[in-house]
């Protein structure tokens, strides 16, 4: 006879609950949307769309209105997909939630990603020239081996 003794949380046993998705507005991150928006569908788990507001010291020091900004750029994303979903609805359901966080990218989606207890996480690929020397956010993401990530062209 064997005895199951719950553990707890273990990522990946029973497909996945949470997906989340990083959005920043970019066409990479919107692609990445909808794609995690269809495997959420298809696998009835909660979308969990995750933007993280950049914080910029340098800007703030200076008496720029930076939270201002990434403020109108996440209510900005937050009325982009309501739409979308409105246009899809009764055709896909698919339930999902919207999160901002503060930081760098990076450490805002492994922060976004242990606080929903995400099990796959789905990112666009980077948009910018430098990545390629410096390393993206999902490149980052992969080598932390923490969940399944998908890079999103």
């Amino acid at each position: 006879m064997t005895e199951h003794v719950n553990t707890g949380f273990e990522r990946g046993t029973d497909g996945p609950k949470v997906i989340l998705a990083g959005v920043d507005g970019s066409p990479s991150s919107l692609r990445a949307a909808a794609y995690a928006a269809g495997l959420a569908r298809r696998q009835n788990a909660l979308l969990a769309l995750v933007y993280v507001q950049p914080v910029m010291a340098a800007g703030a020091a200076m008496g720029a209105p930076v939270s201002d900004a990434t403020g109108e750029i996440a209510q900005g994303l937050v009325e982009e997909i309501r739409a979308s979903a409105e246009r899809l609805k009764g055709i896909y359901e698919v339930r999902w939630q919207f999160h901002t966080f503060r930081g760098d990218p990076y450490a805002g989606l492994v922060g976004a990603a242990e606080e929903l207890t995400a099990d796959a996480v789905v990112v666009g690929a980077s948009e910018q020239a430098g990545h390629r020397f410096v390393g993206s956010v999902a490149i980052r993401l992969v080598k932390a081996g923490r969940w399944p990530v998908t890079v999103v062209p």
